[in-house]
């Protein structure tokens, strides 16, 4: 049986097609595009808010499509326990609609990045990451320029206590250093979960690594666990 992907479009929205076509050609699962005025998600499995420049950014990053009609749905979705994945600008509109902890801030260096980076499983036993190893180091690329995560130092502590810091910029080798953060992120978090594990932003683009094509196939890991978390379920 195939799982059911929505992947939601919001104005501005670059990246929906590219999650759109992991889940449908690559992954091979049923997926439909979402437009953000609709007001119901229908029957699905797996919500995905693609990366992009929502409403431009203005105001603030994610802060306007946090009120579009379909993220009151989306907001229900998640809290009754459907998986939810944000990537890059989904993860901006995850943390402004309350649905993950912290802010996401101008890079460090004011600057918009965009190249491959190297991610380090901090949590293996996600339903995100099932198909990685404590450690492993993923390559994945970065397009943003509000990508600087940043939350209090309590908060912090509570992610790392319950294990919530899903990936963490780090070198090829996997050591997490100052260097191989792009955007000043604290203790160079790239990625975080809820607390019941349901949902996860990330600011890295999974789903432009999943295609042998483009020479990078390390973000399928991500959209694999998920098909396999559903399968073993």
């Amino acid at each position: 049986m195939k799982l059911k992907f929505g992947v939601v479009v919001f104005p501005g929205s670059n990246c929906d097609h590219d999650a759109h076509y992991v889940a449908e050609t690559i992954l091979g699962q049923e997926a439909r595009l979402i437009w953000h005025k609709e007001s119901s998600l229908g029957d699905l499995d797996v919500v995905i808010l693609p990366g992009g420049f929502s409403y431009g950014d203005y105001l603030r990053c994610g802060a306007l499509a946090r009120f579009s009609p379909i993220m009151k749905d989306v907001v229900r979705f998640a809290n009754n326990g459907g998986v939810v994945l944000g990537i890059c600008n989904g993860f901006q509109i995850l943390v402004e609609a309350g649905l993950l902890p912290g802010v996401l801030l101008r890079n460090s260096s004011l600057k918009f990045a965009c190249k491959y980076v190297y991610l380090r499983v901090e949590n293996a036993e996600t339903r995100f990451t099932s198909q990685c190893r404590q450690g492993d180091v993923l390559e994945i690329p970065i397009a943003h320029g509000d990508g600087n995560y940043f939350n209090d130092q309590d908060t912090l502590k509570r992610l790392e206590d319950r294990q919530q810091i899903v990936f963490r910029y780090c070198e090829r080798d996997g050591r997490v250093t100052e260097a191989s953060n792009p955007n000043g992120s604290l203790s160079n978090i790239a990625g975080v979960m809820n607390e019941s594990g349901n949902v996860m932003g990330m600011m890295p683009h999974p789903e432009r690594a999943c295609d042998p094509v483009l020479g990078h196939t390390d973000g399928r890991k991500v959209f694999d666990s998920l098909v396999e978390n559903f399968v073993l379920a």
